[in-house]
């Protein structure tokens, strides 16, 4: 009999003791020590121990045992197609600026997953609401210790956030409050909606996760990303210019404030913040070891940092290569155009990509979609290579649209890769002029 939640096998790492029990790919993991795991939390609970038994599933259906012995918590070089194995706790609220409401079909189909798991949460630093919590949930993550967990909190006021989420929502701060006094500790987020939740509201929110310190480790302030595809979804205004300086001001005081109150930043507003404000980016310190890098705050002072560290190529043959880039990132990665091209046989150009696809407010290099890159690049000049944003290409899809790096480079009828920093775009340059060399 089939269990109703057996662990896909998505690859197996040479020499571990997976792969010596000739466990591969498409192989189902149906219990580990006896139990079904749920998830990934589970398996590696259950596979700590020196001696580990599996109920193996291959393609066909056939069963069989598998008994493994090892060094206690060494894992058994198993990668799994999910790291959820009884389904994704999808997302219940119905909030006016949810990005993927506002997305059109025909785009890869992980960008339309409404993930509100507290798994992904502790696993990826995935941001959840914690609407759907349930009491089981809640004793299981301070059981085994779940922690940090990342929150997307937006207001802490009752009637602000029912406006938020599209209807009453349980009460965050007791939730957290509780899990906090069992050790949990939480990154939190606050999504800026004007007119909705700044202002006063903002204020607000920010000093009740303040007080909750220190079970909240981060509280990140980001601007409200919409696209033009909202159909009938309320108004909100974007994020302007004067906007994002007053909301950088209030960060900096509230950092001023908390570093003497409570020995840490606490707050910190994201890059685009920055960038749409026209204001300088904090130095590295100032992020306090970067909590909250994938939430978007402080990679453009890495990214800086970086450029700073490199050492632009030296190529035998000439070589002139495009960066493609969306219009927020523009000033860094004309920095790295102009870093690159003091190498010998370097020249760059810049292609600031208009997102047409999303609507031209939407303007992060990670959303780029492929059919725009090739649109931009087609009003260019000829170049050798097209180095475009790592961030904008996920492996196995593409960009957002589904074009991959080779169908770009058959459109604009030049090679196309992708690098995400600055050593990684000079490391291309170098690689891509050693092969002609080699030819």
């Amino acid at each position: 009999m089939t269990e109703p939640h057996p662990a896909e096998v998505a690859s197996v790492r040479a020499g571990s003791a997976a792969a010596r029990a000739d466990i591969s790919a498409g192989d189902r993991i149906v219990r580990v020590n006896g139990r079904a795991p749920r998830d990934y939390i589970d398996y590696r609970y259950l596979a700590a121990e020196p001696r580990v038994t599996l109920l193996v599933e291959a393609v066909g259906g056939r069963r069989r045992r598998v008994r493994l012995a090892k060094q206690i918590d060494e894992g058994l070089g198993i990668r799994f197609a999910s790291d959820v194995f009884d389904g994704i706790r999808t997302c219940r609220n119905r909030c006016p600026f949810c990005f993927v409401s506002q997305l059109p079909k025909g785009l890869r189909p992980s960008l339309y997953v409404r993930d509100d798991d507290y798994r992904l949460s502790f696993l990826h630093g995935n941001f959840i609401t914690m609407n759907n919590l349930t009491p089981a949930d809640s004793a299981r993550i301070a059981r085994l210790r779940l922690s940090p967990l990342y929150i997307s909190v937006h207001a802490t006021q009752p009637r602000v956030r029912a406006e938020l989420f599209g209807g009453p929502t349980p009460d965050v701060l007791a939730r957290m409050r509780r899990l906090a006094a069992k050790g949990i500790e939480f990154h939190t987020q606050i999504v800026v909606c004007p007119r909705i939740n700044d202002g006063v509201h903002l204020a607000r929110t920010v000093r009740d996760l303040a007080a909750l310190y220190p079970g909240v480790r981060s509280i990140g302030v980001v601007p409200v990303g919409l696209t033009r595809h909202r159909g009938g979804l309320p108004r909100i205004r974007p994020v302007g210019r004067d906007l994002a300086q007053e909301l950088v001001a209030s960060v900096r005081k509230w950092q001023r404030e908390f570093a003497v109150d409570l020995g840490t930043r606490l707050v910190f507003a994201a890059d685009e913040m920055y960038l749409l404000g026209g204001l300088p980016l904090p130095g590295r310190a100032q992020y306090e070891g970067f909590p909250q890098l994938g939430n978007g705050i402080g990679s453009a002072r890495l990214f800086l940092d970086a450029l700073r560290r490199i050492r632009p190529p030296e190529l035998w043959c000439p070589t002139t290569a495009t960066l493609v880039t969306g219009e927020m990132a523009a000033p860094l990665v004309a920095k790295l155009a102009e870093k690159l091209r003091t190498g010998r046989n370097v020249r760059t150009k810049l292609s600031i990509v208009e997102n047409r696809l999303l609507g031209r407010s939407v303007t992060t290099a990670g959303l780029l979609a492929g059919r725009d890159v090739a649109r931009s690049l087609a009003r260019g000049s000829i170049a050798d290579l097209v180095i475009v944003p790592g961030t904008a290409v996920r492996e196995g899809e593409g960009f957002i649209d589904g074009m991959t790096l080779d169908q770009l480079a058959a459109r604009v009828r030049m090679p196309a890769f992708a690098a995400t920093t600055p050593a990684e775009a000079s490391g291309v340059l170098r690689r891509f002029d050693r092969r002609r060399r080699e030819r």
